[in-house]
């Protein structure tokens, strides 16, 4: 079985174990599971797409991703929709710019198809290849203040303020207290160096959420779907795809609109995978190479070129590499048997899906913080003597929250770390690769 485990996953007997790696595909699912049901509600503006139909396409391109993250990649990485660009999809190609979602699917299949060719030919391992030591390090803490965020902001601790952007919300009530309670308890559950901690933590903060009202609905914040006669569903089917598999519109196919649209799909995933496995296998120090590189990229990309080729012809929007799989690596997965797990929850939450979608933010939200503290430690890596150095480690680590953006954090570090260096007359420490990225992000940020 042993010999099985690593050849199908990678698993190897003295260094992994199976009972750590499936509880950290658990975890991981649980700290993103929130896609199931946000993207049906994104999808659910457009008026004649069916929100069950993208329920099952959401689920469907998880698993595809995420199964062939595991098998080919043999990596601890889940993969779904992603947020951000489901949006773009939804608000600005289809309710802004006013074309059809059929129009954007064709979109997101082409850029996948650009992918799975800069994937193959590695263009996208020689990009991450050519980010400094500096900027990578800062990735990860960066990712790390940018999940810890997203989990404060899931609680209800950080609220949207119109005078400072942003608030504390009421602590003493509703998501934010459920919030507060499940991050002391799973504070001292990983204090107390209790196995699968943080997934216990969630389970126990959700059974919390059946006993603490939500004043904004005056419900119980974990709340359970009940049948037209009261009783609880525990099991449904998934709706078809059929309305919306393989539904392309190529008469636009060769406008300026769709090259536009194609981009900005492009530069967004491009970054925000990107982002994500370096700041992410910062936490894996077997992910290293002895060059210093992240071993095995060629395939990571691949999967997920080939998972958004995949989310885009079940009929959802581009599908990427999740951050919140970083919950997953803290919990200890390294090999392909966390991200199988994470997979066969999702299988499993097509015909469970009242049960996974009880789950509230509030109580994968302390996972998030604390994956978020995790992930800080590579900062003293950092020369903050150097300021050549420090500032732009220090840009990428703040706009990533600032701008809610992994794309962003990395664009505008990159072209702080080209600045500075030859400000510093360090011209020899940038590469002509750094040079050109510099030059194409900022044209990007002037015309698209």
């Amino acid at each position: 079985m042993s010999k099985i485990l690593e050849k199908v996953f990678g698993l190897q007997a003295g260094q992994h174990k199976v009972r750590t790696e499936v509880v950290a595909g658990i975890t991981t699912f649980l700290t993103m599971a929130y896609i199931l049901a946000v993207n049906p509600n994104i999808f659910g503006a457009i008026p004649d797409m069916p929100r069950g139909a993208v329920f099952t396409a959401t689920a469907l391109a998880s698993i595809i991703g995420t199964l062939m993250m595991a098998f080919y990649a043999k990596k601890p990485f889940a993969l779904a929709p992603g947020m951000g660009l489901n949006a773009f999809f939804v608000f600005t190609v289809c309710l802004t710019m006013g074309y059809s979602w059929q129009f954007a699917l064709t979109a997101v299949l082409i850029e996948g198809i650009l992918f799975v060719i800069m994937s193959v030919t590695g263009v996208r391992s020689w990009l991450v290849n050519a980010i400094p030591d500096t900027l990578k390090k800062a990735i990860g803490a960066g990712i790390g203040l940018f999940i810890a965020f997203i989990g404060f902001q899931n609680a209800g601790i950080i609220v949207n303020n119109d005078a400072t952007l942003v608030s504390l919300g009421h602590l003493t009530q509703g998501t934010a207290l459920l919030g507060i309670i499940g991050l002391v308890i799973t504070i001292a559950l990983v204090l107390l160096k209790v196995k699968g901690g943080i997934l216990w933590g969630i389970l126990i903060t959700t059974v919390i959420g059946l006993l603490i009202n939500d004043p904004a609905t005056g419900h119980a914040i974990t709340s359970l779907t009940r049948n037209e006669a009261g009783k609880l569903m525990l099991v449904s089917l998934p709706e078809s795809v059929k309305p919306i598999f393989c539904q392309f519109e190529w008469t636009n196919v060769l406008s300026l609109d769709m090259l536009v649209v194609v981009l900005t799909f492009l530069f967004i995933d491009l970054f925000d995978t990107m982002g994500t496995i370096i700041g992410v296998s910062q936490s894996i120090p077997s992910a290293q190479g002895k060059d210093g590189n992240i071993e095995g990229l060629d395939k990571m990309f691949l999967a997920d070129s080939v998972a958004t080729v995949a989310g885009a012809c079940l009929g959802t929007s581009t599908t990427t590499t999740y951050v919140e799989s970083a919950s997953g690596v803290t919990a200890g997965g390294r090999t392909g048997l966390t991200a199988f797990s994470t997979a066969i929850c999702f299988a499993l939450a097509l015909f469970l899906s009242p049960i996974f979608l009880a789950i509230p933010g509030a109580a994968t939200a302390p996972a998030l913080i604390i994956v978020g503290v995790m992930m800080m430690k590579n900062v003293k890596l950092i020369d903050w003597e150097d300021y050549s150095e420090a500032i732009p480690a220090f840009v990428t680590i703040i706009m990533m929250p600032l701008a809610y953006s992994i794309s962003d954090g990395i664009l505008l570090g990159v072209i702080t770390y080209v600045i500075t260096h030859a400000i510093s007359g360090q011209f020899k420490k940038v590469s002509a690769t750094m040079w050109i990225l510099a030059v194409l992000f900022i044209l990007r940020y002037i015309f698209i």
